[in-house]
């Protein structure tokens, strides 16, 4: 029995005896299950479904509804992205070499993930962050947090769930919001869009690094403060 069946093992049990389930157990069984789709599910319909599409010349989403034992079904919209029709987290495959219709990074370092575990304490008070785009803008704010998310504001919203960066399984930006717990902020609120901003001055930088790379920005991103 793989770790998955046996985690359904244990929400069926639960079920059964009226027990309420540890969210921890969620969390891994939908960690699992994307890393399945990830794995397997993606590469097969970049090699299978992506060149059947070729002949179409316009945008357009394609939304697969499953449900065990029964029949796939398949749902269009016109709509030229799908954060524009659902709230949903957008997977990539775990090598984007796989196929061409995948758009390619050439970002190959890694991504830390914080710990999700929110604390007032705040390091390095006095750096900021300061960032450069190919145009000549430069954005430099007063707090990093308000440089970051005006940098992915300029970048565009819409387009940061495609490069796949996921903060306590919640997009980098995306329109699900976190549950709040008091005295603990996870994301900023901007236009309808929620900003995960409970991370580390570092790892604004590699998240930016890895937008910049994956559509090919060519920004220049440095700590400083304006």
């Amino acid at each position: 029995m793989t770790k998955l069946e046996k985690l359904y093992s244990i929400i069926e049990n639960s079920k059964e005896v009226g027990v309420k389930l540890n969210q921890d157990v969620l969390q891994q069984v939908e960690e699992l299950e994307e890393d399945i789709i990830k794995e397997e599910i993606l590469p097969a319909l970049g090699n299978d479904i992506a060149p059947r599409l070729n002949p179409i010349k316009r945008d357009l989403v394609l939304v697969v509804e499953y449900h065990p034992n029964e029949p796939i079904s398949v749902a269009l919209s016109r709509k030229a992205k799908i954060s524009q029709i659902l709230d949903a987290k957008t997977l990539t495959p775990r090598d984007n070499s796989i196929n061409n219709s995948v758009p390619v990074s050439n970002f190959r370092g890694k991504i830390v993930q914080e710990p999700h575990i929110p604390t007032k304490h705040v390091e390095n008070v006095t750096k900021g962050l300061k960032v450069s785009f190919s145009d000549g803008t430069t954005i430099c704010r007063s707090t990093a947090i308000e440089t970051f998310i005006a940098v992915l504001q300029k970048i565009g919203f819409e387009r940061i769930p495609q490069v796949g960066i996921l903060c306590g399984n919640y997009n980098l930006v995306g329109k699900q919001k976190r549950p709040t717990e008091p005295g603990k902020i996870w994301q900023h609120e901007t236009n309808g869009w929620y900003i995960y901003s409970n991370i580390s001055n570092k790892q604004k930088m590699q998240y930016l690094e890895r937008i910049s790379d994956y559509y090919h920005l060519r920004l220049k991103i440095e700590e400083g403060k304006s």
